[in-house]
């Protein structure tokens, strides 16, 4: 209790779950079709290859004390449907992003990291 005797809510994180489907291709452009093919495998099959993804997002901050949330989930849902469910079914070719960046797990990350926080205040994430 603060001295005013009301209810302090300290820092707190809240997790939301997100499933997607996508394809890529892990192609390095400043590499040759073989060196590619023998750094990536199948994985650099130019039709592509598809997963299932995945993606927890933690936010923090104070809680609200009339809502007691930190944010409203509804619009952390919304926020990232904006930033990672509109993903094209192929990444490697309809995202811009990954144009110079091969299109690895951890690119993605930071693609999909970069995209929420253009909506998320700062220092949620």
């Amino acid at each position: 209790m603060s001295p005013e005797g009301k209810l302090e809510l300290k820092r707190r994180a809240r997790l939301l779950l997100v499933s997607f489907w996508a394809s890529h291709r892990l192609h390095n452009k400043s590499l040759n079709n073989e060196e590619n093919l023998k750094l990536f495998g199948k994985c650099n099959n130019p039709n592509g290859h598809e997963h299932n993804y995945k993606v927890v997002v933690t936010v923090h901050g104070d809680s609200d004390l009339v809502t007691g949330m930190i944010m409203n989930v509804i619009d952390l849902k919304e926020y990232m449907e904006e930033a990672i469910m509109m993903t094209p079914d192929r990444m490697d070719l309809g995202v811009p992003y990954f144009t110079d960046v091969v299109c690895s797990t951890e690119n993605v990350t930071v693609y999909i990291w970069e995209n929420l926080q253009k909506f998320l205040p700062a220092a949620v994430l």
